[in-house]
């Protein structure tokens, strides 16, 4: 009878010591405890944010050492500057430095980078072998805010990281690496320096780039996430380049012929976007030396337009329509006017 009873008390403790456990196994997970599962699924080290500057993304065959990458950066750097008109502001210069410079902390960037900014009207930056970055005041300008501005940066430090250049170059063979700097640059500035330089690029090389490009979208957003920004900047600004080319259809096209459809890469940023990147409470969106930035840059650009003896106060005549095209007569001479317009002059 005891040896029954004492089964029975048993069998009872057993169900009941079971029961927290039974209950705890169909409980629904929390939903940070579904965004930690998301995260260990993540196989590929370069989907996973939390793993930047402990990976290794600019592995893969490579003919050339860090060093010699570097040296041949600068080659290439120095006859950019010598071709391209820097920034010499202090003040935009060292803002577009300091952005890029957190976004280089934040990244797997083994190599020091130097950013300059071009002054020109074109919306690109360029990315050299080595660590060597430009940024066109045209992009700070088309940029509605930092977080956007971010995004583009955060793309050509993916470049850099990820030695797209020299494995661009080992994978398609070239003997020409003069063709190297262009992969990245696409729109009208590469257009411009690729005659000033008179280079072919082989189709090869170009379509190599397409997957590399890719990787530097996925990377990039991952790098201004990392800084604090909300990576869905990148996704706005590609946004805006859109509708520029349904504006003036074919001009992005061509401009950025090496990269992915800009429809495709906004589709892509934000799928990596919702399954890669954890949700945070707060992103940087913006700030004011942003906006005193481009304020400068386009006071820059309303400088440049005007010639080295114009008085920005002058009055100017618009021609008329139907206006006499004929060149000005000076001592019975025919003059070509550069405007092709009349303007007013002060008497002595």
């Amino acid at each position: 009878m005891n040896a029954r009873i004492l089964a029975a008390a048993f069998a009872l403790a057993v169900a009941a010591s079971a029961l927290p456990v039974r209950a705890q196994e169909t409980a629904e997970p929390s939903k940070d405890q579904k965004q930690q599962q998301k995260q260990k699924v993540i196989k590929d080290k370069k989907k996973d944010p939390d793993a930047i500057g402990e990976r290794d993304v600019g592995k893969g065959l490579n003919w050339y050492s860090i060093e010699k990458e570097i040296a041949m950066g600068k080659s290439y750097a120095m006859e950019i500057e010598r071709i391209a008109k820097i920034v010499d502001d202090p003040i935009i210069a060292e803002y577009v430095n300091r952005v890029g410079q957190n976004l280089v902390r934040n990244s797997d960037c083994k190599v020091p980078v130097t950013i300059k900014v071009i002054d020109t009207e074109e919306p690109n930056a360029m990315a050299l072998p080595g660590g060597f970055f430009y940024v066109n005041t045209g992009l700070i300008t088309l940029a509605e805010n930092e977080s956007e501005l971010a995004g583009v940066m955060g793309h050509e430090i993916a470049h850099i990281a990820a030695r797209h250049g020299t494995r661009q170059a080992t994978r398609a063979g070239l003997t020409n690496l003069a063709t190297i700097p262009l992969i990245f640059m696409g729109g009208w500035t590469g257009f411009g320096i690729r005659q000033a330089a008179s280079v072919a690029i082989p189709l090869g090389f170009l379509s190599f780039s397409r997957a590399f490009e890719r990787e530097a979208d996925l990377l990039g957003l991952q790098y201004m996430y990392k800084a604090g920004y909300d990576p869905n900047g990148f996704v706005d600004f590609f946004e805006r380049l859109e509708s520029l080319e349904k504006r003036r259809p074919g001009t992005i096209a061509k401009a950025f012929r090496s990269h992915p459809p800009t429809a495709d890469r906004i589709e892509e940023a934000q799928k990596n976007i919702s399954e890669l990147l954890r949700e945070r409470p707060e992103y940087v969106i913006t700030t004011s030396e942003f906006d005193e930035v481009k304020e400068r840059i386009i006071a820059l650009g309303n400088r440049r337009k005007l010639g080295p003896n114009d008085d920005p106060n002058r009055p100017r005549l618009k021609k008329a329509p139907g206006a006499s095209t004929e060149p000005a007569e000076k001592d019975g001479r025919k003059t070509e006017d550069p405007d092709e317009r009349p303007t007013l002059k002060r008497r002595n």
